[in-house]
């Protein structure tokens, strides 16, 4: 039906019942006694609506659903309606509330640093992110200007002079940050950081062993190529100045593979594309092996010990030979003639050790930290005298990585040093456990 309808048809119904008590009155009891009558009823009337719309007035000034009245004639129905809509505002609210909560919580997920502020700069809102980048509290900060929190000459021009195309790099705090200003409505700015420090580390590492390998393939080629251009310029070149040069030549081009070989692992150490292979690793056998090769590397010039008490692991055997043998051929190179290298695989106190324990020159302390960073080498000269790429503990160290492990180095100057491949109990192989267990 009409809404309209619904109205007036019930009004107009109540006014002619008024009415026709009136006229019942003025047949029993006269005029005086109707108007009186229709006065009264007036009265009581006019004091239902205006008590209706008290109630009215005071649910709207706090409009609760469980305040609302029930009404009675048309108010019923104007009730009713306030009591749907209230309940719709109220389900409303609920899911704008959870919206809300849900953005908020997607926003403190988020890497990036976003901060609200309003169109002078307030503080609004932030998250955890941008409250570790820009050193911000939202309990402590909230409604201050970011340009009185964040105190960078930079940043504070940035945000000044408005010129929000580019983003902004800058070193705060020890962090090197990409910050983005992007304004929205008519009275909002957020505030976007990245952190670039890592992206920035990596690129710097990325240089450096670009910088570092195009040196060290340069000094081979180098010695090569003049080499060449001298047998093309001397045609007549007497035969043991050419064997001379030909052996030098065949030296340096193995230097170059060895190189070359080590970048390769070291790629395929780092590559997602190549996942780490368990196998059953006969530790006493793998030990053994390098030892043999240690002897052969030394020459007799070292006295090579070995003891082997540990229990096979599971993992790559072709890795852990590769570690294993750069730490010892390192012992070799390092060590003056007549000094002793002791090879050791054990049981540590929570974890499995493989320990080349030598007599050398020592390391000092300084460099120690640096040891496994690619190309780094405490003393240059040595380690082109020893055929070193420079790769040999970064190949350690990636391996023991993707073992689970960890390296520790000690050492002291003019005494030796021992370098330790530390494995976890979980590398140990499936027989090893049930054996130590019955």
């Amino acid at each position: 039906m009409n809404p309209k309808l619904l109205f007036w048809v019930p009004a107009i119904l109540r006014l002619g019942l008024v009415f026709a008590a009136a006229g019942i009155v003025w047949w029993m009891s006269g005029v005086v006694e109707a108007l009186a009558f229709a006065l009264a009823a007036t009265v009581i009337a006019l004091f239902v609506q205006l008590r209706y719309l008290h109630a009215l007035g005071e649910w709207l000034n706090d409009p609760r659903s469980d305040r609302l009245p029930d009404g009675w004639g048309a108010w019923t129905e104007v009730f009713a309606r306030l009591y749907r809509l209230r309940r719709e505002d109220e389900r409303h609210q609920a899911e704008m509330a959870e919206w809300l909560a849900r953005f908020r919580q997607a926003m403190q997920l988020l890497p990036e640093g976003v901060a609200i502020m309003d169109d002078v700069l307030f503080l609004e809102w932030c998250n955890e992110a941008a409250e570790r980048h820009l050193g911000l509290s939202l309990a402590r900060d909230k409604s201050l200007r970011v340009t009185n929190l964040v105190r960078h000459p930079e940043f504070i021009d940035y945000v000044v002079l408005g010129r929000y195309e580019q983003p902004l790099t800058l070193s705060f705090r020890g962090r090197k940050l990409e910050c983005r200003i992007i304004p929205f409505e008519n009275r909002r700015q957020i505030l976007v950081t990245h952190d670039a420090t890592e992206s920035e580390r990596l690129d710097a590492m990325r240089r450096d062993f670009i910088a570092n390998a195009s040196h060290e393939l340069r000094t081979p080629l180098t010695v090569i190529v003049g080499f060449l251009e001298i047998a093309l310029s001397d045609p007549g070149m007497d035969l043991a100045t050419r064997t001379a040069h030909l052996r030098l030549m065949t030296e340096q081009g193995q230097r170059m593979q060895r190189l070359i070989g080590d970048m390769l692992t070291l790629s395929r150490l780092e590559s997602d594309e190549f996942p780490l292979k368990r196998e059953r690793v006969d530790m006493r056998a793998l030990v053994e092996s390098v030892a043999e090769e240690t002897r052969a590397l030394s020459g007799g010039r070292h006295a090579v010990e070995v003891e082997c008490e540990g229990p096979d692991v599971m993992g790559s055997q072709e890795e852990l030979r590769s570690a294993f043998a750069n730490l010892a051929s390192n012992a070799v190179r390092y060590s003056p003639d007549g000094g002793t290298i002791r090879l050791s695989w054990k049981r540590g106190p929570d974890d499995l050790r493989f320990a080349v324990t030598d007599s050398g020159i020592g390391i000092e302390p300084i460099h120690i930290a640096r040891l496994t960073e690619r190309f780094y080498r405490v003393d240059k000269s040595r380690s082109r005298e020893t055929q070193g790429t420079g790769l040999g503990l970064a190949i350690v160290k990636h391996v023991l990585l993707r073992h689970g492990g960890r390296l520790l180095i000690s050492s002291v100057p003019g005494q030796g040093s021992s370098f330790t491949a530390v494995l976890p109990n979980t590398s140990l192989g499936s027989e090893s456990n049930s054996s130590e267990n019955t």
